[in-house]
């Protein structure tokens, strides 16, 4: 049993040691050969999670709510009776030089992934920043952008999708809304800090309005920012990453991707929709790779340069060029959730008072 890609190509994988074989990703179980056990494998990204039991890796699911002791397998691994073996790493593909031919590789790497998916049952998540522009570019299909009246990132999903000559649908959040959803996304993700609930918060409000509507897949512009050097972090290569460098800034952050998908997916996944991330297709990311840090972010501190460049050729400019807030800031749902934390009791001044009111909620369901 195999999510996202066929068995015999994941065997191929394997056997030639190709990390980016072609495909968005994938997890599951590998047929025992040779009298070997079963494995459970995860690509190289983590596009796809996938868990045992911690004393059990015969004892599987792709939720971890299934699950007495989750333990999930780390990206690039596979999981066997006698332990962990890493079967991948990202490859260090020689650097572009020439930044048209750069551009131009971006472009075309996104325009293949995005004429490879289909539009049925298929619906967007629009922030209006230019990644989930690129990706509602391609696709005659619902966009959809949750927020807290007057949040930073409604007024940019309208203004981006007037200048697409598009619409957007306004999932308006409400306090009632977020009570609702904390313990049913916590639970989900089987998570309880605030950082991730916040994150998870909007994207499964979002997914939940686009199921009732009778969308089942939900595209995402997830990894630009990670791939492409979108993080200030990244642009100044500063006290929050190791790497000395740009580039190596930005491979640092790539390697953070497992454990957040791990999450989004989760999450989608459990508001009813199977997410569809084309930005994250193997060939986007060996694309994204060969990036020199100059390319990543310019000289002038222009972050994800060549894919706004590429960006061009999909949305207007004044849509390639937009900057971005973080969800959980740019909906106001960080905001909202600390204001219901403190009415409920939990003040600032407590530590992580917002993870402990995730947890009362919890336990109060």
């Amino acid at each position: 049993m195999m999510q996202g890609a066929e068995t015999g190509l994941v065997r191929r994988a394997i056997e030639t040691n190709d990390p980016l074989p072609g495909t968005r990703g994938f997890a599951g179980e590998l047929a025992a050969n040779e009298g070997k056990s079963p494995k459970l494998v995860r690509d190289v990204l983590g596009r796809y999670p996938i868990f045992s039991e911690t004393d059990d890796p015969t004892t599987w699911s792709y939720d971890p709510r299934d699950l007495d002791d989750p333990n999930p397998v780390p990206a690039g691994f596979a999981r066997t009776d006698d332990g962990d073996e890493q079967l991948w790493e990202l490859p260090n593909p020689p650097i572009f030089e020439d930044e048209d031919k750069a551009v131009g590789a971006v472009c075309e790497a996104v325009e293949d992934s995005l004429a490879d998916i289909s539009s049925d049952n298929l619906a967007v998540a629009f922030s209006g920043g230019v990644d989930s522009a690129v990706v509602a570019s391609a696709f005659d299909c619902p966009l959809y952008v949750a927020g807290f009246p007057d949040s930073h990132d409604v007024e940019a999903a309208r203004t981006a999708a007037e200048a697409m000559n598009r619409e957007v649908q306004v999932v308006e959040l409400t306090h009632e809304d977020i009570e609702r959803a904390v313990p049913e996304v916590a639970r989900a993700i089987d998570r309880t800090n605030a950082m991730d609930v916040q994150i998870a918060l909007p994207l499964y409000l979002t997914a939940e309005r686009a199921r009732e509507d009778g969308y089942d897949r939900l595209a995402v512009g997830q990894g630009a920012d990670e791939l492409f050097g979108g993080y200030e972090k990244v642009a100044r290569a500063d006290h929050r990453v190791e790497a000395e460098t740009v580039r190596g800034a930005a491979r640092e952050t790539i390697s953070t991707l497992p454990e957040q998908l791990a999450r989004d997916v989760l999450t989608l996944r459990s508001a009813g929709v199977e997410p569809v991330a084309p930005l994250l297709s193997d060939r986007v990311v060996r694309t994204a790779l060969r990036l020199p840090g100059k390319m990543l972010v310019s000289e002038d501190g222009v972050r994800k340069w060549a894919f706004r460049e590429s960006a061009r050729a999909f949305v207007p400019t004044s849509v390639a060029n937009r900057g971005k807030k973080a969800v959980q800031y740019g909906s106001l749902v960080a905001r909202e959730l600390d204001r219901l934390a403190r009415q409920a009791g939990y003040k600032r001044r407590m530590d992580d008072h917002v993870t402990k009111y995730v947890r009362s909620r919890l336990e109060a369901v």
